[in-house]
């Protein structure tokens, strides 16, 4: 398995992915070879600061141009055919590696994503999904950003490939899925919630457990919460500014204390960098989007997910799973 990981995607590229690809390469499958896409000095250089680095298993392709924030996200593979994303993606549309792992822009690894892999058969809007902790298993968020104007199929298609990601990726064999909504009752919320929920109330394939309100994701009430982009991202960029402003309050009262409890355990169920980074579903292709800040650890556990993700077939089940029509009766 050849994963291809873009070396200048992080704020302190290449220092995190040439870590991370070590790590990878020392703690996961033996079959595992990754692709370092970038400068390759700047990576040679990188590569030379580290002992015992499995070289049999790691190569560097160039890439000679870097995507900035500051560069239109559609209009990279134009402007910049020959950056470490354009370079990454097309080395895995046309075989060479079998998934790709980006830490750079967002937008542009969506767009290029796209445009170079496509959507899969039957996906009209693929998604970003993000997890992010309850009292039980961590939650699977769909859609996180990318569709702001969703129609109730859309959402559909979501729960679908969330369906087929958490039972590829994380082993939940019938995972939960719930729709986002202010009350439980089917009748609840604006037209595109309530036909989104009778769309998954009719679908048999799917374990849909009803809407979720704010209050009950927490508990760890679904595996899957299906919501349109807008309302994901509020959902999600809140959940994380309220996690770290009572740590910071939690942090703050233990320093006082002389035998204060370790937050270790804490930290790490809020850790980001443990999950691996955000899926975008529904293209031809395995494609993990790492946070721009991401430590070495992340890029280890993107390359973990996206190894999986290749394993179990992935892109096969969710072209399956959307190949035919599953939402007919829906009105326009």
């Amino acid at each position: 398995m050849r994963i291809a990981l873009d070396a200048m995607g992080t704020d302190a590229a290449p220092v995190s992915e040439v870590e991370g690809a070590i790590r990878a390469l020392r703690e996961l499958d033996d079959d595992l070879e990754i692709v370092l896409v970038g400068d390759p000095v700047l990576i040679e250089a990188e590569l030379a600061r580290h002992d015992g680095v499995p070289m049999d298993r790691l190569s560097v392709v160039a890439a000679r141009e870097r995507v900035s924030a500051k560069d239109p996200p559609a209009t990279v593979v134009r402007r910049k055919p020959d950056s470490s994303i354009a370079v990454g993606l097309r080395l895995h549309r046309e075989g060479e590696v079998d998934a790709f792992i980006s830490a750079g822009s967002t937008g542009a690894v969506m767009a290029a994503s796209l445009f170079i892999l496509r959507p899969l058969p039957g996906v009209e809007r693929p998604s970003v999904g993000t997890f992010f902790p309850t009292a039980g298993a961590p939650t699977l968020l769909l859609d996180a950003g990318t569709n702001v104007d969703c129609k109730p199929r859309h959402l559909v298609q979501f729960a679908h490939l969330g369906r087929v990601y958490m039972a590829d990726v994380r082993g939940v064999e019938s995972p939960r899925i719930g729709l986002l909504n202010i009350g439980e009752e089917p009748e609840k919320g604006d037209e595109l919630a309530q036909e989104t929920h009778r769309l998954l109330a009719a679908d048999p394939t799917l374990n849909f457990v009803g809407n979720i309100e704010g209050r009950e994701i927490v508990k760890g009430a679904c595996d899957v919460l299906v919501a349109d982009g807008f309302a994901g991202n509020v959902l999600l960029k809140f959940y994380e500014s309220v996690a770290q402003f009572i740590l910071g309050m939690v942090r703050k009262e233990l320093a006082k204390a002389d035998d204060a409890p370790s937050l270790d355990p804490v930290m790490r169920l809020l850790d980001y960098s443990e999950y691996g980074g955000a899926p975008l579903l529904g293209v031809d292709g395995v494609t993990i989007i790492c946070h721009g800040g991401s430590p070495p650890k992340a890029i280890r556990n993107a390359v973990r997910v996206a190894a999986q993700a290749v394993r179990n077939d992935m892109v096969a089940d969710m072209a399956a799973e959307l190949g035919g029509e599953r939402t007919s009766g829906e009105t326009a």
